[in-house]
């Protein structure tokens, strides 16, 4: 069932009063589930502390995939390189991140909203939504395969039957939004934290000099312990896939409280560490897991290496023996099903964010869970694991790109007067494409892929990512400027124009299609309903013409929400 309309018999004469009453299906109406997925999250419904949303979100990082990752990169280039690949690509992801994570804290925006205002434009961002849709596939196919991989060597069972258990395990909990995931990180965090130190713990008293050991590694594949460009640049590629994981740090991060006085530290703070601060966490996970791996190495050979569980055991063995098998499995199945509940849950926004564009239909966020996980169970059927550097050394041309671009609008368009100060994300008041950070976007990961597949020589392939991080970058505002930043804002928010004393954004205002109440950041004028229509109604009228934007700018813009509602969200 889909959010259906009936005509309204109330009214006559008007086109507001012939207009139609939209009514959304029960799942896509229920916020406890439907998380507020195409909208702002209102002040309202902000009721985590900063602690708690952080925690939360820095649960979503308990990935193994880390693990994999870092070895595939140390085995392939080697110890110096590796290390030094890891190391800047975590540098990029972590700057690139403090700007976005503030931006979706601040507004109460998920990624793709705030890319639609960070000069992509309100289609333009619908590209971004399948990039983002992209990365939650891939990576919970790539954290299943690793949670297959220890079912099947802890109980013997097949990987094709793994990957579907590891596929439908997760569904009742995402079902149920915010609210469960929340539970889920918070309950099994202190398990995990354990599994994850005592493998460490264990080498250290029974493998001390491991550690200089690694440190002269050379790789499984003559790379040598030397630093090499090469290899550097390739591996810093594969690394930098990992930069779309904001994305899913957003999720969490747009049910952040408003910053107060108050709270100003432990805000900033939580913002810093749920935000860009996993990707700290998330390179010593790609160090150690290349550690573990190079341990396990002599024992378990290349291929098991490279498999999260292998490792794992035979670090455990000398303290636990026989149960460094179970306690080993247990570990990996808790991690996977604690990244892979955010994988779907980020799908299920993301892919509600492209149709009910591409359809103006919603039946809500719910749904797009098994659209999401059915594209993951094919490519762990595919066996992806197995083709793991090139998979990702191609995606991370067209995320960085992305992130690139929305950064470089944040950090310089906005300070430069380029771009609107803040960020518009209804389509009542964006142009269709904006060609600065779309086209931005569109000509850096071209240029970058086009590298990548070596038709500009050996260097430019291995540095690809680099090209398209740096044209995304310069493209941005330079765009911006050739066209003035017009193409921003198709009209003036009467809220937001210079000089309005803005009204309180917690104040609740009635959306004259849906007739449900929404805060005023979540709410346009509209002079076709002639009253306010909240952002999702907006977004899922097929019929309006787009006739507020029609004319010269701003000239149908009726300033219906400037007067002082009577509602407020305080009153419940």
């Amino acid at each position: 069932m889909t959010d259906t309309v009936t005509p309204d018999q109330t009214q006559t004469g008007s086109t507001a009063a012939r207009a139609p009453r939209r009514s959304y299906a029960r799942l896509a109406a229920d916020e406890s589930r439907e998380d507020y997925s195409l909208r702002y999250a209102p002040h309202s419904y902000r009721r985590w502390s900063p602690t708690m949303v952080a925690s939360t979100a820095l649960g979503g990082i308990a990935y193994l995939a880390d693990f994999a990752i870092g070895a595939s990169i140390v085995f392939t280039y080697g110890f110096t390189s590796g290390l030094a690949s890891i190391l800047t690509a975590a540098t990029i992801i972590f700057l690139t991140g403090i700007p976005i994570a503030r931006a979706c804290a601040t507004y109460g925006l998920d990624m793709d909203l705030i890319t639609r205002g960070a000069g992509f434009g309100y289609f333009g961002s619908t590209l971004t939504s399948l990039i983002y849709a992209s990365f939650t596939f891939i990576f919970f196919a790539l954290e299943g395969s690793i949670m297959a991989q220890a079912m099947h060597q802890a109980l013997h069972i097949p990987l094709p039957i793994g990957y579907l258990i590891t596929t439908l395990i997760v569904i009742p909990i995402v079902f149920r939004g915010m609210g469960a995931l929340a539970k889920v990180q918070a309950w099994t965090q202190p398990l995990w934290l354990i599994g994850l130190v005592l493998p460490f713990v264990v080498l250290a008293f029974e493998r001390p000099d491991a550690w200089a050991s690694f440190a002269s590694f050379g790789g499984t594949q003559g790379a040598g312990s030397g630093f090499d460009w090469i290899g550097y640049g390739l591996g810093t590629g594969v690394a930098l896939s990992l930069i779309a994981q904001i994305g899913e740090q957003a999720d969490y991060l747009r049910f952040m409280p408003a910053k107060t006085e108050q709270n100003r530290r432990r805000w900033n703070l939580a913002v810093l560490a749920a935000g860009p601060g996993w990707v700290v966490i998330g390179a010593a996970k790609q160090l150690g897991g290349a550690f573990l791996a190079f341990v396990a190495l002599g024992a378990v050979g290349t291929t098991h290496a490279l498999e999260p569980i292998a490792p794992q055991i035979e670090a455990l063995k000398p303290w636990l023996g026989s149960v460094a098998l179970p306690a080993a499995a247990l570990f990996v199945v808790v991690s996977q099903i604690k990244i892979n509940v955010t994988n779907a849950y980020s799908g299920s926004l993301s892919w509600s964010n492209f149709f009910s564009r591409v359809t103006h239909r919603h039946p809500g966020r719910v749904w797009y869970i098994f659209l999401n996980l059915a594209i993951a169970l094919a490519l762990m059927e595919m066996n992806m694991f197995a083709a793991l550097n090139k998979l990702l050394g191609f995606y991370s041309n067209v995320g960085i790109a992305w992130i690139a671009a929305v950064t470089a609008d944040l950090v310089i368009n906005k300070p430069l007067g380029l771009s609107p100060k803040y960020i518009e994300f209804k389509r009542a008041y964006l142009y269709a494409v904006n060609p600065a950070g779309f086209g931005a976007m569109v000509i850096a990961s071209t240029v970058s892929i086009i590298a990548f597949f070596g038709v500009f020589g050996e260097v430019a392939e291995a540095f690809s990512t680099f090209i398209a991080c740096g044209l995304a970058l310069v493209l941005s505002p330079l765009l911006a400027w050739l066209t003035g930043g017009r193409y921003y804002l198709a009209r003036p928010n009467p809220v937001n124009g210079p000089g309005v004393e803005v009204p309180d954004i917690t104040a609740v205002h009635t959306c004259a299609v849906c007739e449900t109440a929404y805060e005023l950041p979540d709410i346009a004028d509209c002079p076709v309903r002639a009253g306010a229509v909240c952002s999702l109604c907006c977004s899922l009228d097929a019929e309006c013409g787009d006739a507020c934007r029609k004319g010269p700018k701003g000239s149908q813009s009726v300033p219906v929400l400037l007067p002082v509602p009577t509602v407020r969200a305080s009153d419940g």
